[in-house]
């Protein structure tokens, strides 16, 4: 199972938010870059970096700090907030990404999506499908679809799709454990799907777990922050696995 921390970007800083609630912003590092080769010293070889500015205006807007991540480390980064176009993608993958993330694009703009798939690649491309109550959630968690998420993710995957980051909204940036029993559940209801659980990891027992299940990657935030798992216990995981 993957290893991939987790940098959110507002005002070209590294921040946490708790359920996406933009009010509940802590900075936790000034410079992202400092905070991405520190990952890597540590054996980290992905990144899950998220735009929030993006998210919030609909439009990429911290593709310099992706540059320099993707310029000064070897992290295979994901990236994701915002994408909304074309011109969007061209903005990430020339700025270094390795992947890009789309959530609320692939709920209310299923043609770009799907285009998307075809034109970049289904490895480059990850189903951003955040729950809320088994409900997608869109626009920066401000607001429920009514898409089912197991039928959401089984198109698309029909698609094409094969990687899939699920977040339970409940869960994220509260340290109280990831969903377990959503996790399983997906994985039980949708074969051969890469999923990558994300929000709410807290402790470093937790992982094994998930690898166990079957999720291909976990990503993690907060507890690296908050020092609740540390980078030696990640680092060794990485080393035996």
């Amino acid at each position: 199972m993957r290893i991939i921390p987790a940098i959110d970007i507002i005002g070209g800083k590294c921040v946490r938010l708790s359920k996406g609630d933009y009010n509940t912003k802590i900075i936790y590092n000034e410079n992202p870059l400092e905070v991405a080769k520190m990952f890597e010293t540590h054996g980290i070889k992905y990144l899950h970096l998220v735009d929030l500015d993006g998210a919030k205006s609909s439009k990429i807007v911290n593709h310099k700090i992706l540059e320099q991540i993707a310029s000064k480390t070897k992290l295979k980064i994901d990236f994701g907030g915002g994408l909304k176009s074309d011109a969007d993608l061209k903005i990430a993958f020339e700025s270094g990404a390795n992947q890009i993330t789309g959530g609320s694009i692939a709920v209310k703009n299923r043609g770009i999506f799907e285009k998307w798939i075809t034109d970049f690649g289904a490895d480059k491309i990850i189903l951003g499908a955040d729950a809320n109550n088994e409900k997608v959630a869109v626009s920066g968690w401000l607001e429920d679809s009514k898409e089912d998420l197991i039928p959401f993710i089984k198109n698309y995957q029909n698609k094409g799709i094969q990687y899939v980051i699920c977040t339970d909204i409940a869960k994220d940036g509260m340290l109280e454990g990831p969903s377990f029993e959503l996790y399983k559940k997906i994985l039980l209801e949708i074969n051969d799907i890469k999923l990558i659980a994300s929000g709410g990891i807290s402790t470093f027992a937790e992982l094994p777990k998930l690898a166990e299940m079957g999720c291909e990657g976990t990503i993690i935030g907060k507890a690296i922050y908050e020092h609740k798992i540390s980078m030696k216990e990640l680092e060794n995981f990485i080393l035996n696995n």
